[in-house]
């Protein structure tokens, strides 16, 4: 028989109340790192613009700066090594990866070259589906949807299709 442990029995009714809580208010269920802490309270440590929010499953590598009213999901991974900046009123979705960096050169010479590294700007009102993939040097425009697993590695010019976008929304 396993002894009786108090701190544990502790975390775990905490969990089931934050887990009620949650399903309670939000009807969904959460890792209970997602319900300990608090998303934008992070986002605010980051720098990030007032309004963001990022889970704490999201990772953040060197100098990422994140703009006002984004929304940063779960599994992201903002790679700024080699410089990131996100416009305000982003979506970045679930899976998410954006890199400045990679490391090709370097594996294929055995190590005797440098990781190449080239900065990515996202514009402001712009949409990044799940489980999409963001290549270093790369720019997005304002008001540009990325599909869900796309694989950017060029500029993406987003004005073109925004009427349209929000006409459908306004017709339903």
């Amino acid at each position: 028989m396993i002894e009786s442990d108090p701190l544990l029995e502790a975390i775990q009714a905490l969990y089931r109340e934050l887990r009620g809580k949650t399903r309670e208010q939000w009807q969904r269920d959460l890792p209970f790192a997602e319900l300990l802490f608090d998303r934008w309270e992070r986002a605010k440590s980051l720098g990030f613009g007032e309004g963001s929010s990022i889970y704490h499953s999201s990772y953040v590598y060197g100098d990422v700066r994140v703009g006002k009213n984004c929304w940063i999901g779960p599994g992201v991974l903002l790679d700024g090594s080699g410089g990131l900046v996100v416009g305000d009123h982003c979506s970045i979705s679930a899976g998410a990866q954006i890199y400045t960096h990679d490391s090709v050169k370097w594996a294929l010479s055995g190590g005797r070259a440098e990781y190449e590294r080239a900065p990515v700007r996202i514009g402001n009102c712009c949409y990044i589906g799940s489980q999409t993939v963001i290549a270093k040097g790369v720019t997005i425009q304002d008001h540009s949807v990325i599909g869900a697993c796309s694989f950017v590695n060029r500029q993406i010019d987003g004005h073109g299709n925004v009427t349209l976008v929000l006409d459908r929304l306004d017709k339903g």
